[in-house]
């Protein structure tokens, strides 16, 4: 029997889209004998193609601009404006998916982010398209970028997300409870206190794979806590700000470890007494996975504002949304272990194993005896 082909599109923008995908290929490719997985990233690195223009320009304004996307990401909300922006998104990106299409010859298309998506809708929507389409939104919110009919199953964060998605007109059968995707290696230990972290209160500070979320800051206002032995900072593909960090390194009062990109993330958690991080969704979930308690800093706005809202109201982490409150929260915590176990324990509630999930339904659809409307089921604790 021929295997299917199950194609994850991601996009590199940011690093929270394609670790997600990255977790669903994982799991996928635990069952080999239902099909064969690959993952690409959508969008091109070739300096003057269309895509990696968008690219790099939506990743300019988030970096340089915020204000200026906090305005597009609102503004883009309403029904008639989104679909705007959708259209032209979907137009540039089409000649994209038809070649990733004539290559790959996939059976099912997995979406981790919604530039993909929209152009692999509108190909459907044209009759050029005829394979299930699955959309995974790894946001605790909904933009109108994700939104088109012709997605066969969206698998989302949390039930609140599901309520939204058919107030948009998308139906409910079609809509699966996942959780967020997160690799296995962020299952394997759990965070807990103990001597360890009594003897050396370390707070790590992250900014998501980009290095973005004022970590600077961040690191230079924390500096001054009395209750801090060290600090870890990871500062992703951000080099300048990786060297920046060197630089000035022999000015802070306390021994500062200073990496790039790695993969050593779960364990830098677990021997964390406390993340400190902008809310990307990624990061925050892979977080509740190890159970490191949080405080959430300098939100992207938008979806990344939808979850700090979302993990401070389950109680695993904290938001704050001055300089002042970040020390104060920080000092408070650190000298009440007791608050760190709370948040550690509330973290259970956060996560599901969305891999799993996602890919059960994946291989639903590959299956034609049983392909039809997604499970109407909500995976919770």
């Amino acid at each position: 029997m021929t295997k299917k082909k199950v194609l994850i599109l991601s996009a590199s923008i940011g690093t929270g889209h394609t670790q997600a995908a990255r977790a669903i290929e994982e799991y996928v490719k635990t069952i080999p004998e239902e099909c064969e997985v690959e993952h690409l990233d959508f969008l091109s690195n070739d300096v003057l193609s269309i895509d990696n223009i968008v690219k790099e320009t939506y990743i300019k304004i988030l970096d340089v601009f915020p204000m200026l996307y906090d305005l597009m990401y609102y503004s883009s909300q309403g029904y008639k404006k989104g679909l705007v922006v959708k259209t032209l998104f979907a137009w540039g990106l089409k000649r994209r998916m038809l070649k990733v299409l004539a290559e790959k010859k996939p059976d099912v298309l997995v979406f981790t982010h919604p530039f993909p998506a929209g152009a692999a809708a509108l190909l459907k929507r044209q009759h050029r398209l005829d394979i299930p389409l699955v959309g995974v939104i790894t946001d605790f919110a909904i933009h109108q970028l994700w939104v088109y009919p012709q997605i066969d199953v969206y698998c989302v964060a949390a039930s609140q997300l599901k309520d939204l998605l058919v107030e948009q007109g998308i139906a409910a059968d079609k809509v699966v409870v996942s959780g967020i995707p997160v690799r296995k290696a962020f299952e394997q230990d759990r965070w807990h206190w103990d001597a360890a972290h009594e003897a050396d209160k370390n707070v790590l500070i992250m900014g998501g794979g980009l290095g973005m979320g004022s970590i600077k800051q961040s690191l230079t206002l924390l500096d001054r806590l009395d209750a801090v032995d060290s600090f870890t900072v990871v500062t992703g593909y951000n080099a300048d700000l990786y060297d920046e960090l060197c630089k000035m390194r022999s000015e802070l009062r306390h021994p500062v470890d200073i990496l790039g990109y790695t993969n050593q993330i779960p364990q830098l958690m677990c021997r964390a007494s406390l993340l400190v991080t902008k809310p990307g969704a990624l990061t925050c979930t892979e977080a509740a996975a190890v159970q490191v308690p949080m405080v959430l800093y300098s939100p992207i706005p938008g979806q990344e504002e939808a979850n700090a809202t979302y993990m401070q109201s389950k109680g695993c982490a904290r938001w704050v949304k001055k300089q002042e409150d970040l020390v104060s929260v920080a000092a408070g915590l650190l000298t009440h272990p007791e608050e760190l176990e709370a948040m550690a324990e509330a973290s259970l509630d956060c996560h599901r194993d969305g891999a799993r999930i996602i890919g059960k339904e994946i291989v639903r659809l590959l299956r034609p005896q049983t392909a039809g409307a997604a499970t109407d089921l909500i995976y919770e604790h």
